[in-house]
């Protein structure tokens, strides 16, 4: 498989280049997102040698040597003799991959950086579920770093596209239009990056192969590898059927993840909460959470129990939406290439529009509200805090211009906004106080 070029190498260079062994870092991420193949390339380029130990299959000679750990000269021996590899002082890295395997390893990190001979790098998955986590002390000389599916920068980088990125960068600073014809082909190009998504494997595909039936049988085995993952954390399935059942979620147009039409009305509130994080830890989904207050300090009036779930990868999602029928029968992969997605799929643009704001860092919250009638409500679908003001997105799936939410709440909390914006797919355009953005443009707010 191609190694694709990813941003987290630079921050990767950054760790090794300033804290000079003095922590270690713990790269997280969903399965199959790249952490390996990011972390290999990366012994292989910055370091004179390196030793990988991948947990999920590592011998029982080289387990065994992490119970001598307070003996690290005998451990370092072993660990080159039975592995065959030369280590330098601060000119080689130790990778534990898969470290929620062995607790061991990862709670020997604390005294393996305060030896300070070499660099280490911790990967894992479902890094933080109780069993993975029992029993060990979490060392306080991890730096965590979180490795997202492959964003569109990512994307375009793997095509050979170095420059369209920094092009809708200008646009975006400058708030030009450009036309019909131009945001149509840009609105294309984008609509493949949302089919393909950004799992590294799936991406790898589509490049090799040009065809969407060979990455969507990609796809779906990596949701079945999430599927397996998730019954070995919950075997009674509730934690399975919860992500199955997001895009039907998302669907139907409330507002908020309804829990007991997923795994019925059977599980305690407590008990759902933790199906929720153990969901959450896997970093498969992106969680929106509802602010009551719709302020600067959203986490402080957050509602843990009223929140939205996305699927971390839209490409996923498109697959998961319709997982039990066959390719062909896909209506949303048909819809988006040919540019005639329905109003009732706009959900597919509201999951990458949560994709690509959890990509730049942003956690997410929205916020609902009566009408004044009270019979329906208005939703803001993402609330992002910038400096001391807050920015409300709506998501449209078309060029449908009306915003009675958007123009409820900013009336609502007029004091607190510094823009407002509809996400959608047509071309920049300025109304009033709205900006228009086509989605392609979320990447930058």
């Amino acid at each position: 498989m191609r190694i694709f070029k990813r941003k987290l190498y630079d921050k990767l260079l950054e760790w090794k280049n300033n804290r000079h062994g003095k922590t270690a870092v713990l790269i997280e991420g969903a399965r199959r997102v790249g952490k390996s193949t990011l972390t290999k390339q990366f012994a292989e380029n910055e370091y004179e040698s390196y030793v990988m130990i991948d947990f999920s299959i590592v011998r029982d000679d080289v387990l065994e040597l992490f119970n001598h750990i307070d003996d690290l000269d005998y451990f370092f021996l072993q660990l080159q003799f039975r592995l065959g590899v030369s280590l330098k002082e601060r000119k080689s890295l130790i990778i534990f991959d898969e470290v929620q395997k062995c607790p061991k390893a990862r709670q020997a990190i604390k005294h393996l950086v305060a030896d300070g001979r070499y660099d280490y790098i911790e990967t894992g998955s479902l890094i933080s579920i109780k069993k993975n986590v029992k029993d060990i002390l979490i060392p306080s000389e991890e730096e965590k770093l979180f490795l997202y599916p492959m964003d569109y920068e990512e994307f375009k980088w793997a095509l050979g596209d170095n420059t369209a990125i920094p092009q809708l960068r200008m646009l975006f600073d400058k708030k030009l239009s450009l036309g019909d014809a131009v945001t149509r082909k840009l609105m294309r190009d984008f609509r493949i990056y949302m089919v393909v998504g950004g799992m590294p494997q799936a991406v790898d595909t589509y490049i090799e192969t040009n065809n969407l039936m060979e990455v969507d049988r990609v796809k779906r085995n990596i949701i079945q590898l999430y599927e397996d993952d998730f019954y070995k954390i919950d075997s009674s399935g509730r934690l399975s059927m919860l992500f199955d059942a997001i895009p039907a979620q998302l669907n139907s147009n409330a507002s908020r993840y309804q829990v007991a039409s997923a795994i019925g009305n059977n599980t305690d509130s407590e008990k759902v909460l933790q199906l929720i994080s153990e969901l959450r830890e896997s970093m498969t989904i992106n969680m929106a959470y509802h602010a009551n207050d719709p302020n600067v300090g959203m986490s402080l009036a957050i509602d843990l129990n009223k929140y939205k779930m996305y699927i971390g990868d839209t490409g996923l999602f498109i697959t998961l939406a319709f997982k039990d029928k066959d390719f062909i029968e896909n209506i949303i992969y048909q819809k988006l290439m040919s540019d005639k997605l329905d109003t009732n799929l706009g959900y597919v643009y509201e999951n990458i529009v949560a994709q690509m704001l959890t990509a730049t860092g942003n956690r997410l919250f929205y916020y609902t509200f009566p009408t004044e009638t009270g019979k329906h409500n208005y939703e803001i679908d993402f609330l992002l805090s910038r400096g001391n003001k807050i920015c409300p997105i709506e998501v449209k799936s078309s060029g449908y211009k009306r915003h009675a939410s958007l123009d409820a709440f900013c009336k609502k909390f007029s004091s607190r906004i510094l823009q407002r914006y509809i996400i959608y797919t047509k071309d920049l355009q300025k109304d009033e106080q709205t900006l228009f953005l086509p989605v392609y443009l979320t990447q930058f707010l």
